[in-house]
């Protein structure tokens, strides 16, 4: 049996070692692992998926702001590849997009496969002209209206807000290369 759960501190190292199963050192160097950098999730959106006493999948929203508009960026969502296609990572995301609408959140970003969000109702159409501070895949990032119309018109740079972790030094600007 499965159970969605809030992140707790004593998951931290359990996650980081399902990142690190999942995604490898690439990680670190991603434009939106650099948006996150530094900064807290948006409270009551830390998921994790615990099963028979262990951690086995994870997601993550954070603040943004998607040009003029508040928005929540989503990732990583990451399931223990030795179960995968039993459907934890499609509980794990209805879960978490359920939480961000009842909490009064308007809209989501992400960069991901487009083929698989599509099916939560994320569209590269919905990003309209929005771009991200760094190097990313454009037909990779996608976005999600939880309210209708959230994202009509929207053009502009994506920019973390948020709350910054306690102590944490400043992300360094996104540097990119001519």
């Amino acid at each position: 049996m499965i159970q969605i759960r809030d992140e707790r501190a004593a998951d931290f190292a359990a996650r980081e070692h399902l990142l690190d199963a999942c995604f490898g050192e690439a990680r670190f160097t991603k434009t939106c692992e650099r948006l996150r950098e530094g900064r807290l999730p948006a409270d009551g959106l830390a998921l994790v998926v615990e099963m028979d006493g262990r951690l086995v999948a994870t997601v993550r929203l954070w603040h943004v702001e998607a040009g003029d508009r508040p928005a929540l960026m989503l990732g990583p969502i990451a399931v223990d590849p030795s179960l995968h296609g039993l459907g934890i990572g499609n509980r794990l995301m209805r879960d978490g997009l359920a939480r961000a609408a009842a909490l009064g959140h308007r809209a989501v970003i992400l960069v991901g496969d487009a083929p698989y969000y599509a099916r939560f109702g994320f569209t590269r159409e919905r990003v309209g002209a929005l771009s991200l501070p760094g190097p990313y895949a454009p037909e990779r990032f996608l976005a999600l209206d939880l309210v209708p119309g959230a994202l009509d018109g929207v053009g502009g740079m994506v920019r973390a807000t948020g709350r910054a972790v306690p102590g944490a030094l400043p992300a360094e600007e996104f540097r990119v290369a001519a």
